[in-house]
């Protein structure tokens, strides 16, 4: 099977040039042509019948000589403007196809980069160093793709292994606890109980963090997209809920909660923006410290509607806040003991991005956080890009 010639944007190019030269050289060639045939007319001002003296001693009627030289004269012309024209062209269209070969050189070595690229050689770049032309742009677009690919990929090992880690956990706690129990001979009912307590405790740990996981892949997988359920819902009412189910936990630790929640109608999915409400209160309740304080208030100015939670605890670097929304990553200590999966708040991005909203943190003076999530309202078109902005 014959192979097909590639139409390459190297071939394209030389054949435009091939065409503009080929045309510009036919063109001077006839302009010259026409001129040559005009000038060439000196017995228009001679009487009729006027003879002309040759060289060779013949005479000729000046009209007679005069259309013989016009048409030697053309004759010439246009076989030597045709073999310049044929020989301007070969070399103009070799020229061309070099110097579009040495002009897309780097497109090649972009090419040849993109096809050495795997998992293990991420580390590569085009490192251009040539003139700040259109082909520097595409190869520092190129390299800046590259960074955010390994980027990507290196949050993606950590995100496995730590997963697989905090799987990892209570899964070896449960066989600890059933081995050592199981292998004493003497061990009492009341023994066994407490090893079902002890395996129970880790088991509801397991399933929180695969529940977790399930709900941040569904809301990442919903970044960017149409969200697969949109119904109308309050922020407010979702909160609330929250904070009804952590009212044993608020007052086991003697928080003081002061909360406004006024009317935050938005439109999205139901489960998941109780979960991004749950999730703030969840964290805010846990890195407390006791007889803390808790913050909490929603409302809306018709165009985006808002959650704000505000928590006393330890204090937080500004500069450390943007990697609290990083998977497992829990602030670098516990402050009630209770530890959590290290997803809450990265759930809380990607279900603020699914809705097209955005996630602002504010790292308070004397410790804690305060977190203000902003969506579109009813009838508001998501515009946002559920990114995390530190307060600055």
């Amino acid at each position: 099977m014959t192979r097909r010639l590639r139409p390459t944007l190297r071939l394209r190019l030389t054949l435009l040039n091939g065409v503009l030269l080929v045309g510009a050289g036919a063109i001077l060639v006839t302009l010259a042509w026409l001129l040559v045939r005009d000038a060439l007319r000196p017995t228009d001002e001679l009487r009729p019948g006027t003879t002309v003296l040759l060289a060779d001693g013949r005479s000729l009627d000046a009209a007679v000589w005069q259309r013989q030289l016009v048409d030697a004269a053309s004759d010439e012309l246009l076989v030597k403007g045709l073999l310049a024209l044929l020989a301007i062209s070969v070399v103009g269209v070799a020229g061309a196809y070099w110097v579009a070969g040495r002009t897309l050189r780097p497109l090649h070595q972009v090419t040849a980069t993109a096809r050495r690229l795997g998992e293990t050689t991420l580390d590569q770049r085009i490192g251009w160093s040539g003139p700040d032309d259109e082909v520097a742009e595409l190869a520092r677009t190129f390299d800046a793709m590259l960074d955010r690919i390994t980027a990507a990929f290196e949050a993606q090992k950590r995100f496995v292994a730590n997963a697989s880690h905090e799987l990892r956990t209570p899964l070896a706690v449960m066989r600890t606890e059933i081995d050592v129990t199981l292998s004493d001979d003497e061990a009492d009912a009341a023994e066994y109980r407490r090893m079902a307590t002890v395996v129970r405790d880790a088991s509801e740990r397991a399933n929180g963090l695969v529940d977790a996981l399930l709900v941040l892949a569904r809301s990442e997988a919903q970044t960017g997209r149409r969200l697969a359920r949109r119904t109308e819902c309050d922020l407010a009412t979702g909160t609330a809920n929250a904070l009804s189910a952590m009212s044993r936990e608020v007052e086991r630790i003697g928080l003081r909660v002061q909360s406004s929640l006024r009317p935050a109608p938005v439109t999205g999915d139901p489960g998941l923006l109780d979960r991004l409400a749950g999730n703030l209160i969840e964290n805010a309740v846990r890195y407390n410290h006791l007889h803390g304080r808790l913050w909490v208030r929603t409302g809306t100015d018709g165009r985006s509607s808002w959650l704000v939670v505000r928590n006393t605890g330890f204090e937080v670097d500004q500069a450390d806040v943007p990697g609290l929304f990083e998977p497992f990553r829990r602030g670098g200590r516990e402050r009630t003991g209770a530890r959590g999966s290290g997803l809450g708040l990265s759930i809380v991005r990607a279900v603020c991005d699914a809705h097209g909203g955005t996630v602002q943190v504010t790292a308070q003076k004397g410790g804690g956080l305060e977190v203000t999530v902003t969506l579109p309202s009813v009838d508001q078109v998501p515009t946002g890009s559920g990114r995390v902005e530190p307060h600055r």
